[in-house]
């Protein structure tokens, strides 16, 4: 894409999430559309870019993928820093790693904005022979803490478009009447100098640290 700045607004939504639940592969199918079924941990950050049309204004999404282990856990203030929007995503077929949400929850709680729109994301909703985790529980958790709910397939692209189309326009919305603070039109996440990459990629592209995604 070549959009340089031809955008209304910029959000910076972040990815969270146990590894292994297919966080870099939502991010490379929304934006990229591909997925990678030898895709390692990511190690360090990345992130990439795509703009979507939100009641006729340009939205352009800043989504942002870290790794899931606990060894990466130093840079979760400048991760979180300037978010907006939070993707939380477990694995449908491991219910270890909707266990963990409650505890992604609290990390969110305490680093990222009082008004950080957050979305449950069940990924791999293509093994649902495999399913440890019921649609209707997971449904009902979001409900009670507030939060979106949808269930995704990164392989197979179910659901991934409207997942980001529905957190990013629940964040414009919000954004346009003024329930969160912004500057002049534009909300710009900011770099986070500690992070391992900053927001300075060509549009489109992915900056990484080492590894893959």
């Amino acid at each position: 894409m070549a959009e340089s700045s031809n955008y209304d607004y910029l959000f910076k939504v972040v990815l969270i999430g146990d590894s292994g639940v297919g966080k870099s592969n939502l991010l490379s199918r929304f934006t990229r559309g591909e997925f990678n079924l030898e895709s390692k941990s990511t190690i360090g950050v990345e992130f990439a870019t795509r703009s979507i049309d939100v009641d006729g204004k340009t939205v352009k999404a800043q989504i942002w993928d870290t790794a899931g282990q606990e060894r990466y856990r130093a840079i979760t203030s400048a991760y979180y820093r300037g978010a907006v929007g939070a993707l939380l995503v477990y694995d449908i077929a491991k219910h270890g790693t909707y266990d963990n949400v409650v505890r992604w929850l609290k990390e969110l709680r305490d680093h990222a904005d009082s008004n950080i729109v957050i979305m449950l994301v069940g990924n791999k909703s293509d093994l649902k022979h495999l399913r440890a985790v019921p649609t209707e529980e997971a449904r009902a958790f979001s409900t009670e803490n507030g939060l979106s709910f949808i269930e995704t397939s990164a392989l197979d692209a179910s659901n991934v478009e409207g997942a980001f189309q529905t957190i990013l326009t629940d964040i414009y919305r919000i954004v346009s009447s003024k329930s969160l603070e912004s500057s002049g039109d534009v909300i710009k996440p900011s770099g986070g100098e500690t992070i391992l990459v900053t927001p300075t990629a060509d549009d489109g592209g992915a900056q990484k640290g080492k590894g893959c995604c």
